[in-house]
């Protein structure tokens, strides 16, 4: 099968876009994992597609490099936003379906390559030992360190994803530096089982984490700086938890193309 497809990188964070609104389309693990191949393939962190939904503007299905079916990837929601924006399916706002519920979006410039995200409620933070387990459409640990340059990542990482506790479903591993006009941010990613450039439920997941344990402001926008870029979250702490949380940043088109799948 000859195929189309459009790559899309947000902050270093980069997905296989497949657009489904007038054919729907499935794919194989071994299929999405060939995709994502970088050798082989075309190469992402991840693949999605866009297809109709009956409630919202679009319904945004996202799958790991894997193979397997994710949940909610921040840097990819605003990548698709900027697809569709594209592609003509909405206009500058936007409200759409994606695993963990629906989300709103906005494109805030003319180029169509900055968006604003807005991210599910977090009602539950869970600290273990000094560090803090949530779940922002994806589950996240986080971890804060004095330099996360110069974390052993990837060795690191993976004895908390591969732990008794996560080993079966996996979690995301946040390495978080506070510095005085930033998050200095590191994360490793289950699914694709190593270091990405940028992560956006990580992102938004530490800056949660950090207001939680009051080292930053309990409310406000936030500055982050992952390896891939800068990012923003938005965020607004209640008795239950966050609410009017929004992951803001650059949502990039690279290039379309065709590649023939088994």
């Amino acid at each position: 099968m000859l195929l189309s497809f459009y790559k899309y990188q947000g902050t270093g964070n980069d997905f296989i876009i497949i657009d489904c609104m007038t054919k729907a389309i499935t794919f194989s693990k071994e299929q999405v994992r060939f995709l994502c191949n970088r050798r082989f393939g075309i190469g992402a962190d991840g693949l999605m597609m866009i297809a109709p939904d009956k409630e919202t503007d679009f319904l945004m299905q996202y799958y790991n490099a894997d193979g397997n079916i994710s949940s909610m990837c921040g840097n990819g929601g605003r990548c698709i936003v900027n697809f569709a924006a594209h592609k003509k399916y909405i206009g500058n706002e936007t409200n759409f379906a994606a695993i963990d519920g629906s989300h709103k979006a906005v494109i805030i410039n003319e180029n169509n390559n900055l968006v604003r995200l807005q991210m599910n409620d977090v009602k539950q933070l869970q600290l273990s030992g000094n560090d803090i387990v949530l779940d922002t459409g994806s589950p996240h640990y986080v971890h804060f360190v004095k330099s996360a340059n110069d974390v052993n990542l990837i060795e690191d990482a993976r004895k908390i994803r591969n732990n008794d506790t996560y080993r079966e479903k996996g979690i995301n591993v946040n390495f978080v530096e506070i510095q005085d006009d930033c998050l200095n941010i590191r994360t490793y990613e289950r699914g694709v089982e190593d270091e990405t450039l940028s992560c956006g439920t990580g992102v938004t997941a530490s800056v949660l984490a950090a207001a939680f344990t009051r080292q930053i402001a309990e409310s406000g926008r936030q500055k982050v700086k992952t390896p891939g870029g800068e990012l923003y979250v938005q965020y607004e702490k209640d008795k239950e938890g966050f609410k009017n949380v929004w992951l803001e940043g650059e949502a990039t088109f690279v290039y379309k193309g065709e590649i023939n799948i088994l």
